[in-house]
């Protein structure tokens, strides 16, 4: 079984800054970590290979600083890590990333195994979309199993996996065919601490690097800027609100009690308006 998870390296939400003039992200002397969702994905992606065995190869796309993410990925345990790396990728938007993505896996599909599982996180903490992931999908032309709390069973044999997925009507158990890419809800397992034998692994572990050739890109023109049609007009701050949070003091009251009371004396129809319902009810 082979399984890539794409992972992304972003700056530190606390610290990002955008550029004035293209709108894009800073990322120049922004201190990065890997993007926390994907850390689940990765997690998830180990624990089936610990149990069935396989492979589990890394993916980013992303400057050449990016490879400081993919180590840390190995010192988790994954067995393999690709850069994709190029100045054509600059500025991309989810479509011109999933396209280059995809054309990735296939490469890592077509120079290591076959790829039966893509993991990915549900989303980035810098863009915020959630796109990506269903975009590299249709790409590959693989099935898609968007937003998995779970993943309940495998069977490589008859080339199916079923998962528990999160809804907003609850929870949903899908089963489907291999190959599949997965994208992974927080908080659904624990990420494991990276062993002292795979962090001096991962420190002279050899990351394979490519270009947009050597990724197999047919149309530069899709890629980065040039392949992004995704325009930001106008990036800003939220104005501050002129209302200042208040201070409640318990005096000795239970604390839910007194912010209780407090509310009902900024809003007294408020008050009349509980009391009312309670009274239909």
């Amino acid at each position: 079984m082979h399984i890539v998870v794409c992972i992304k390296q972003v700056p530190d939400s606390a610290q990002i800054r955008v550029h004035p003039v293209t709108n894009t992200i800073m990322r120049q002397g922004v201190p990065t970590i890997i993007n926390p969702y994907d850390l689940f994905a990765l997690e998830e992606a180990m624990r089936l290979r610990d149990k069935f065995g396989g492979e589990v190869t890394v993916l980013t796309m992303g400057p050449p600083s990016a490879e400081d993410s993919l180590r840390k990925a190995l010192t988790f345990g994954a067995d393999r890590a690709v850069l994709l790396t190029d100045r054509f990728f600059a500025g991309a938007d989810t479509l011109a990333t999933s396209y280059a993505l995809a054309a990735a896996v296939r490469k890592i599909g077509s120079s290591f195994a076959p790829v039966d599982i893509v993991f990915t996180g549900k989303q980035t903490i810098d863009g915020d979309t959630a796109q990506v992931g269903p975009g590299v999908c249709k790409r590959l032309g693989f099935l898609q199993l968007t937003y998995v709390s779970k993943v309940v069973t495998l069977d490589l044999q008859g080339r199916s996996i079923e998962v528990e997925r999160r809804s907003e009507g609850g929870v949903q158990v899908l089963r489907s065919t291999l190959p599949v890419l997965i994208t992974m809800l927080e908080g659904t397992n624990e990420v494991r601490r990276g062993s002292m034998i795979n962090a001096l692994s991962a420190a002279r572990a050899e990351i394979v690097k490519w270009s947009a050739q050597d990724a197999g890109v047919e149309d530069i023109g899709k890629c980065g800027l040039r392949g992004s049609p995704t325009v930001v007009k106008r990036v800003f701050a939220p104005t501050p609100r002129a209302e200042k949070a208040a201070l409640v003091d318990p005096a000795g009251r239970p604390p839910a009690d007194a912010l209780i009371e407090e509310i009902f004396k900024l809003r007294p129809k408020l008050e009349d308006d509980m009391f009312e319902l309670a009274r239909g009810f």
